[in-house]
């Protein structure tokens, strides 16, 4: 399967001009630490950077409430402790899982502008 893949790759760089193959080049397949550096690029770059401090400040508040649990006295304090734990917990979740989110998006759209640029090279040598 990956010879396949590889003569595809090879046919579709043959057909291009150097400049497209380039950018043919750097839509390919990223690691998770390349996906995670895409975060902190483009237009919501910004949002990555509150994202991650909110996060922090977050995770900051989740010890203090887990050092208050094992402090309090009362069982209702507990309670209070132990659901400000949960609850720190579902907001760093859901952060996450909207950083996870974005880096989806970011590969899907990669691999959309991988098919224009093969749609494009395929329509040039059909009207050549």
């Amino acid at each position: 399967m990956k010879t396949k893949m590889e003569d595809i790759d090879k046919l579709i760089k043959d057909t291009l001009t150097q400049e497209e193959a380039k950018f043919y080049d750097e839509l390919d397949e990223q690691n998770v630490f390349k996906m995670v550096g895409g975060l902190y690029k483009g237009k919501n770059a910004w949002l990555t950077i509150i994202m991650h401090i909110i996060t922090t400040i977050v995770f900051g508040l989740l010890i203090y409430c887990i050092i208050q649990t094992f402090d309090a006295e009362k069982t209702n304090d507990l309670l209070l402790w132990i659901a400000g734990v949960f609850f720190c917990f579902m907001v760093m979740g859901m952060l996450k899982i909207f950083a996870w989110m974005q880096m989806h998006r970011n590969a899907t759209i990669r691999e959309i502008k991988r098919l224009e640029l093969q749609v494009s090279s395929l329509s040039g040598k059909m009207s050549n």
